[in-house]
């Protein structure tokens, strides 16, 4: 799908960069490489939950082991079965895989014109996925992210990222506080926006 390119604000650039990474860290661990950069972030404490937030991500990733992180990822986020964390909206929002949420995701995401890339394994309705939408949604200046944010994660992204928050290991822990905070100030961010959004009826 290709779409104009639009100049992004840098609040909103810095919005993409985030989704983006967020969606990074859900979908695999991190390499030493990233554990470094994340690390080295100097961040602006201006008292606010998403800049402590961050602190304690890069803390994290100060005295984290990427080794160790690959088996935490697959613990907390995969699992044999299921990880302590099942990152799926269905499963929030339905209590089963593959429910009513997926179904309402994909019918929304052709609408858009997004298609899911075939050498993905992971349903749509997966967390990161729906951050890498957002972040190409934000990249677009799209009209609809709003919208999006608000039916798609609004209901359940933050109630995830605060059980992720609960895991043992500080980096993920770390990283669900973060991702929580990003979903309330997006939230905060896009609620009087969808508000004033109209909603288009689309047939079957």
């Amino acid at each position: 799908m290709t779409h104009t390119a639009h100049e992004l604000n840098e609040a909103d650039a810095l919005r993409a960069d985030i989704y983006r990474l967020i969606a990074a860290l859900l979908r695999e661990a991190p390499t030493e490489e990233l554990l470094g950069w994340l690390a080295s972030l100097d961040i602006e404490q201006d008292g606010s939950r998403l800049a402590e937030c961050w602190r304690g991500l890069s803390q994290a990733a100060n005295s984290a082991d990427a080794a160790g992180l690959k088996r935490a990822h697959f613990g907390h986020l995969v699992g044999v079965i299921q990880g302590d964390v099942v990152p799926y909206a269905s499963w929030y929002r339905n209590g089963e895989l593959m429910e009513a949420a997926l179904v309402e995701l994909r019918r929304d995401l052709g609408a858009l014109g997004f298609e899911r890339n075939e050498h993905t394994r992971d349903p749509e309705d997966h967390l990161a996925a729906l951050c890498e939408v957002m972040a190409m949604l934000v990249d677009m200046t799209s009209a609809d992210q709003a919208q999006f944010f608000m039916h798609h994660l609004a209901p359940w992204a933050s109630d995830c990222f605060d059980d992720l928050g609960q895991v043992d290991t500080a980096f993920y822990a770390a990283l669900g506080q973060l991702g929580s905070a990003f979903m309330t100030s997006e939230e905060d961010r896009l609620a009087i926006e969808a508000s004033h959004t109209p909603v288009t009826i689309m047939e079957p």
